[in-house]
């Protein structure tokens, strides 16, 4: 006779192009198995195939649920077709299965052990259901993406019509043309602008909270429009550990032994457009913010890093505005006193 099975889980490793499956069930003596895997194509198609394979492998009957990382929008479209279908779905931060999975006995990281990771990660924590975010976060999230994009090319344009005009004999219709192309760019950007704008005064709970973030010193609207659209208000985030690890401030140390290798620096590994948008906000506030110059300057004169302050003024910015858009408390000097002695603590 077949024992009852607890839990049913679908692990999943989300890459750009593929999808690296894991399956895993909980019987009732909490006896735990991963029992198959198998390997789908990231698109539509490769979607359809592995329901078909999941409902092959499981029993219907038992609880099933799919989990998966936050891995930047490779795993979006997966969670709304599961979502769409009515399967339970869970998306976990990726801080929280890599510290599991340093507890395994597994020497060895690819794909499959991490599919595997994650399955046995949903058998043996209890997870929420995954709740698709408002439309708006994605839209405001494209909207930024292409204005970063934009500006960039902008930005080489620039330098391309400098080194140009810094030629011997510079060409007049190559600097013309560069001309245009800028202009195009900034009329571009300007759409992209107003139509942000247009989004966020058209819903009054995200207007609420730029508002409540740009109390910050340092943070701009655009600034906060970002924030809010990489983390989808904050959808995933339960910690301002979690948030730096999500945006990839957190510290990562390369060990050898019992001996530690180099200069401890930041992951780098998380959201590069959250890490982008702190940057000029913190300069700012370093300048304008005789809290913040503080800060800077405390950490500048214990290690003679500039760059340190820097990213610990950043941090500490995307920490502040979460701390904000939770309590919808604008920002204060009360609150910055709590998070400098957090951060004496750490630093």
């Amino acid at each position: 006779m077949t024992k009852r099975l607890l839990k049913q889980v679908v692990g999943i490793d989300v890459a750009q192009k593929e999808l690296v499956v894991s399956l895993g069930n909980m019987d009732e003596d909490a006896s735990i198995h991963i029992y198959a895997s198998k390997t789908f194509a990231n698109n539509e198609k490769g979607f359809i195939a592995l329901e078909a394979w999941v409902k092959k492998q499981t029993v219907a009957v038992f609880p099933l649920r799919y989990v998966m990382e936050a891995t930047g929008v490779y795993h979006e479209l997966l969670a709304y077709f599961l979502a769409g279908k009515g399967y339970r779905v869970s998306i976990v931060m990726p801080n929280k299965v890599t510290n599991f999975f340093k507890t395994l006995e597994v020497k060895t990281i690819t794909d499959k052990s991490m599919a595997e990771a994650i399955a046995l990660f949903g058998l043996e924590k209890k997870l929420e259901d995954w709740v698709q975010p408002k439309k708006v976060f994605r839209t405001l999230r494209q909207l930024t993406r292409e204005r970063d994009q934009l500006t960039v090319e902008r930005t080489m344009l620039k330098n391309q019509m400098h080194a140009e005009k810094a030629e011997a004999d510079p060409s007049e219709a190559s600097i013309e043309r560069m001309k245009l192309r800028i202009k195009m760019i900034n009329g571009q950007i300007k759409e992209i602008e107003s139509e942000t704008t247009a989004i966020i005064n058209n819903d009054k709970e995200i207007s609420r909270s730029v508002k409540l973030i740009t109390s910050i010193p340092g943070i701009g609207p655009l600034t906060a429009t970002i924030i809010i659209a990489e983390t989808k208000g904050f959808e995933l985030i339960r910690s301002k550990k979690q948030l730096a690890s999500y945006a990839g401030f957190d510290v990562k140390e390369k060990e050898s032994g019992t001996s530690v290798k180099g200069k401890p620096r930041i992951s780098k590994r998380g959201n590069r457009y959250l890490r982008k948008a702190m940057y000029m906000p913190a300069l700012s506030a370093i300048r304008h913010s005789e809290r913040y110059k503080a800060v800077f300057v405390r950490i500048v004169s214990r290690n003679g890093i500039k760059m340190k302050a820097c990213v610990a003024v950043q941090r500490k910015l995307l920490e502040m505005a979460y701390t904000i858009y939770k309590t919808e408390i604008p920002y204060s000097k009360s609150h910055l006193q709590t998070q400098t002695t957090t951060t004496t603590t750490n630093n």
